[in-house]
């Protein structure tokens, strides 16, 4: 019987050793045997657990000896905010891989010449039995050190009744390591004819060499998905400014506890969310919205950790602290996100727990008919040819053919500005049905820019922009900054103002040459009794059309308005038509109003149009689309698109700026120009034709 929601609680773990989906496997049924579980997910890219359970469970100490017990590393319990329990273990396994591969590689060098000495004629004078015992040598700490992870692993596989691709690497190298070191210790099992038999210590000793180096990237990668998680909580200030009993003072951002009345200055990041109690100021919330535009803040707002104050001070009560803040909750949708991308490995692990049975059963026929049916037939000769079975089923043509497609690709996009994480995201990508597009920064460029410039009858534009330009060379608004770039891109000089005063979230106003002078929202001007009969048609129409509207006022009359907008990139309109082209949907998803987003989708000629979805609501959608039956790429640019970038099947992250939806994604392109989308696309399908390619004849060469 399914327990009620609020009778089931929630653990994490950090668990150490796991490198495969069998690992994965393992551990969760190891969990999933614990009384008092009634769910356990464990999720390889984070090296962590997410064990549900009834309120009368055991306990972590049960969890703890059962995870040691299954051949894994307990870790402990990850702190939120804090740093990870398994990054210093992931540093230390990737220091021990790079010391064993330098070593199987050195070593492998002097083996394989060893091995080929009919090369190389300094060789040549060397009697072949020191010589096979000298590669003995060499190749015994390649075999038992360098790759003693792989036959760890097929023991805890073997443990558990299954095999995986640590039992088919073991297979392969002990089969060419035990037959070389009969050769060479007792050969006169398989001479045959006089002619000394072949060994096979080079095949040995690079099988696991090669194998352990593609180990080493692997843990390289999955530490850099750590890494975007680190860099996501390092967002928050570690420091907050707390008045209690009337004195302020700056504590660790731990200390925050709800109710806690804070302080926050111009420019500094808000340490956690609450609600505004005096003071107003525009903060940059685009992290969490994608919104573009400053959003104003006065008392009773709503303001978010790690969200940037731009103008004024205030102070905040604090509603949540910890892991229940909005940034918090991102971490979360991240790691699940990433967790929930399907992995190419349980496939190989299937394909491993039949290839492996196969491989011995085939392996034991071989022998039985060269002993008991071939005429003439003995031991020795059909020993020879069961190993033989064993060393050639070894799967290196098969492991290799993919590495070496993926590894021409990859560098191939690297020379493009295209930086793709592997050969998943390659077989992803070439499945693609649907492209989602995040608006602002992204398709957009995300910063306001004058678009518009309306001037009253008997007013010129570019006195209406010097008025402007005057103002807000003075102000630190967002807003300003754009009016003051194009005043700078028309040679406008600004006037010397008098009196400046500025209303947050409002407008601002001055004297110049002794005459008011106001800049401001609607409210800010028909407040000092501006009328806006002459210009109410132009302001409804830039409303219409998801503008933003400054309006400029003189003496109490209105002189004009400015009209801004977050613009399309130049490249946006090319890149979206190439992709409907090649017989994809675009859609795009904004945390911006409908009716901007309609103007902005119905410019680029994009039909599917998701706005106003936060970065949690995000990810839904993207999960509603592949409810639908979509294969999704997600094309995003900054904090905010990170848990959706995740959760797609494809995250491309454009630009390099924002380390957070690089590391969330499968795909970064280094360049702003959105034509590089449909060119990463058709990369991962040309790759794909190649890697398949590779398959066909690597099965050829197996059979």
């Amino acid at each position: 019987m399914k327990l009620p929601e609020e009778d089931v609680h929630e653990a994490t773990v950090s668990i150490g050793g796991m490198t495969c989906a069998a690992c994965v496997r393992r551990v969760e049924r190891a969990l999933q045997s614990l009384d008092g579980v009634t769910e356990a997910s464990v999720n390889l890219a984070t090296a962590r657990a997410t064990i549900r359970h009834r309120p009368d469970w055991a306990g972590l100490a049960e969890v703890a000896a059962l995870v040691t017990e299954t051949g894994y590393e307990y870790l402990g319990i990850p702190e939120e905010f804090r740093e990870d329990p398994i990054a210093a273990a992931r540093e230390k396994e990737i220091r021990d891989l790079q010391v064993r591969f330098a070593v199987g590689i050195a070593l492998s060098g002097v083996i394989f010449c060893g091995s080929m000495q009919h090369w190389i004629p300094f060789l040549m004078a060397i009697p072949r039995q020191p010589l096979l015992i000298a590669l003995f040598l060499l190749t015994t700490p390649v075999f038992f050190w360098v790759g003693s992870r792989f036959f760890s692993g097929a023991v805890k596989a073997a443990q558990q009744g299954t095999t995986d691709m640590n039992t088919l690497v073991a297979v392969g190298a002990f089969a060419a390591y035990a037959y070389s070191a009969l050769a060479t210790f007792v050969p006169q099992l398989f001479t045959r004819s006089g002619i000394p038999p072949h060994v096979y210590y080079d095949g040995a000793a690079l099988i696991v060499t090669l194998i352990i180096l593609g180990r080493l990237l692997e843990a390289k990668a999955k530490g850099k998905t750590s890494a975007a998680i680190q860099r996501l909580m390092g967002l928050r200030p570690k420091t907050a400014r707390v008045i209690r009993n009337g004195v302020e003072e700056d504590i660790p951002i731990e200390g925050i506890v709800r109710g806690d009345l804070l302080l926050v200055r111009p420019g500094e990041r808000i340490p956690t969310d609450g609600l505004i109690v005096s003071g107003s100021s525009s903060i940059d919330e685009s992290m969490l919205t994608g919104e573009s535009m400053p959003v104003s803040k006065e008392q009773g707002s709503p303001v978010y950790a790690a969200t940037i104050n731009k103008t004024g001070s205030f102070t905040f009560t604090a509603t949540k602290v910890g892991t229940e803040t909005a940034l918090a909750q991102i971490i979360r949708l991240v790691e699940q996100a990433q967790g929930s991308k399907a992995p190419i490995q349980p496939l190989a692990d299937q394909v491993a727990s039949v290839f492996v049975p196969v491989v011995f059963a085939i392996g034991i026929v071989t022998f039985m008919v060269w002993y008991f049916l071939v005429p003439d037939g003995n031991f020795s000769r059909a020993l020879l040819n069961f190993v033989s079975v064993l060393v050639i089923a070894c799967p290196c043509a098969l492991g290799l053919a993919i590495p070496t497609a993926v590894m021409v690709g990859t560098g191939l996009g690297a020379e493009r500005g295209i930086l793709i994480k592997g050969g998943e995201s390659l077989e992803k990508a070439y499945k693609l049905t649907m492209v989602v597009f995040d608006k602002t920064g992204t398709l957009t460029r995300g910063e306001p820019q004058v678009t518009d410039i309306i001037a009253a009858p008997g007013i010129g534009a570019n006195d209406l922009l010097r008025i402007a330009v005057s103002i807000e060379s003075v102000s630190e608004h967002p807003l300003g900054e754009a009016i003051v770039r194009e005043g700078q891109a028309r040679n406008i000089t600004p006037a010397a103002i008098e009196a400046f005063t500025a209303n947050a979230g409002l407008g601002a106003g001055a004297l110049i040459a002794g005459r008011p002078r106001l800049l401001g929202n609607r409210r800010y001007l028909e407040g000092a009794g501006i009328p806006f009969l002459p210009l109410e048609a132009a302001a409804a129409r830039l409303a219409g059309e998801g503008k933003t509207g400054v309006f400029v006022a003189r003496d109490g009359q209105l002189l004009g308005m400015i009209g801004l907008s977050d613009v399309p990139r130049a490249s946006a309109k090319e890149a979206i038509a190439m992709l409907k082209r090649a017989g994809l949907k675009i859609a795009m998803i904004t945390g911006d109003h409908a009716q901007t987003a309609r103007v902005v989708g119905e410019a680029l000629g994009i039909d599917t149009l998701l706005a106003e979805v936060l970065p949690g609501d995000k990810a839904k959608e993207i999960s509603r689309l592949h409810g639908q039956g979509e294969i999704v790429a997600m094309v995003g640019d900054g904090i905010n698109d990170a848990p959706s970038l995740a959760a797609a099947d494809i995250g491309i992250a454009i630009g390099a700026g924002t380390d957070v939806a690089m590391e969330a994604s499968d795909m970064t392109l280094m360049s702003d120009d959105l034509k590089t989308v449909p060119e990463a696309i058709r990369l991962s399908h040309e790759t794909m034709k190649v890697i398949r390619q590779n398959l066909f004849w690597a099965f050829i060469y197996n059979i």
